[in-house]
């Protein structure tokens, strides 16, 4: 058996004016996931246990198998271990975000999706400037950053920058245990980024500056039993985020690179698929997720939103749909990680649709894949980490 796993992230949604009443993934063209709903079984499920924050961390864990309430120390670890840092017994691990601010208001979680190579000079000038034996700045994908902090301050309560964009600074600051020394290396990195060359370009181009940082989720090394040891599956996982890779790297799979992938709109939709049917001739699960949808609803676009989820459908669905005919026997999962509601701009803890094709799986009663017409399925499931158990046999329907 091979099993493809499906995850448009954050593609679920609420009804929209502006798109007629309908959800993104209602107003959406979806053929080939309209046609996993016909012949699948599914409906709906809680992803996001009520004793954890709604968040990519906790709703990817969740589907890749893993009970959150006990296999969960942060986000910032997992995206340390796509990354091969060294995290060690002592340290702690921060997401280190550059933002736009402006004054007390943050403009911009993404200081407006700066790209890798710039954000990279950005933090070498922070590690050089500021970092220090036992605190260190490591550049990753994008705006999203890691700083490891041997004896860190732990315990503190931070806010994901997405969740804040239009607000207060100082009403969000990390606070807790040694919450100053947090808040002074954020202040100390503005002056330096101010001057960087970087921010003079980008000021030239009329783009958002990345003129400030954001130290948030942190925690520490996560160890987890691997999927080869809970479902008896060789996997890979296919991800622009290393958030994504981090939980597949920790869970003993394979990270399959694959050229073109952003975590934006204009990722590779296409190689992504075509990669993972080439993994499939060796493995026997891939993982492919797409950020698309969850960017679109972070920056309010149904039009975006809407687009990501055809491009999911067509590029990426389509083509492994396409291309199983010689696989032999199959089993397919699809399920956002959580919603995020374009009204919010930020993730919510509302059950999403999903379903399970293939092999063993014969069709319900749903008509389309959507958050309304997931009513019509046969499956209500409390947790997210139980459809991992479906999708293998692990647990009977």
């Amino acid at each position: 058996m091979k099993y493809l796993v499906l995850v448009p992230d954050g593609a679920a949604d609420e009804p929209l004016e502006a798109l007629g009443g309908k959800t993104p993934l209602e107003a959406a063209h979806t053929p080939n996931l309209d046609r996993l709903a016909r012949e699948g079984v599914g409906g709906l499920v809680q992803i996001i246990p009520p004793s954890r924050p709604a968040g990519s961390d906790i709703g990817n864990l969740e589907i890749f198998g893993y009970d959150t309430r006990d296999h969960y120390t942060g986000r910032a670890p997992l995206e340390a271990a796509s990354m091969g840092l060294p995290v060690g017994p002592d340290d702690l691990a921060f997401r280190c975000n550059t933002i736009t601010r402006d004054g007390d208001i943050l403009v911009d979680y993404s200081a407006g999706h700066i790209s890798t190579s710039e954000a990279k000079e950005l933090i070498e000038t922070l590690q050089a400037r500021l970092g220090r034996e036992g605190l260190r700045f490591y550049p990753g994908v994008g705006y999203r950053h890691i700083v490891v902090w041997r004896g860190g301050p732990e315990g503190l309560k931070s806010f994901p920058p997405h969740d804040i964009m239009g607000q207060s600074i100082q009403a969000h600051l990390p606070a807790g245990p040694r919450q100053e020394e947090v808040r002074q290396l954020m202040e100390a990195a503005g002056p330096l980024l101010e001057r960087a060359p970087v921010n003079q370009r980008r000021r030239d181009q009329e783009k958002n500056q990345a003129n400030a940082i954001w130290l948030w989720g942190e925690g520490r090394a996560l160890q987890l039993p691997g999927l080869k040891e809970k479902y008896g599956l060789r996997g890979g996982v296919i991800s622009a985020v290393d958030l994504v890779r981090g939980i597949g790297r920790s869970a003993g799979l394979e990270v399959i690179a694959v050229p073109g992938i952003t975590g934006y709109l204009d990722t590779n939709y296409l190689g992504k698929a075509q990669y993972a049917l080439e993994a499939l001739k060796r493995l026997d699960m891939v993982y492919v997720h797409v950020e698309a949808p969850d960017e679109a609803g972070h920056n309010g676009d149904p039009a975006a939103k809407v687009q990501a989820i055809e491009d999911f459908d067509q590029q990426v669905v389509g083509t492994i749909l396409a291309g199983l005919g010689s696989m032999g026997p199959c089993r397919i999962l699809v399920s956002p990680d959580h919603p995020t509601p374009i009204r919010l701009r930020t993730h919510s803890r509302e059950p999403v649709p999903f379903l399970l094709w293939g092999e063993g799986f014969d069709a319900d009663g749903m008509e389309a894949y959507g958050e309304r017409a997931a009513g019509a399925g046969s499956l209500r499931l409390d947790h997210g980490h139980q459809m991992m158990d479906l999708l293998t046999g692990k647990k009977a329907l």
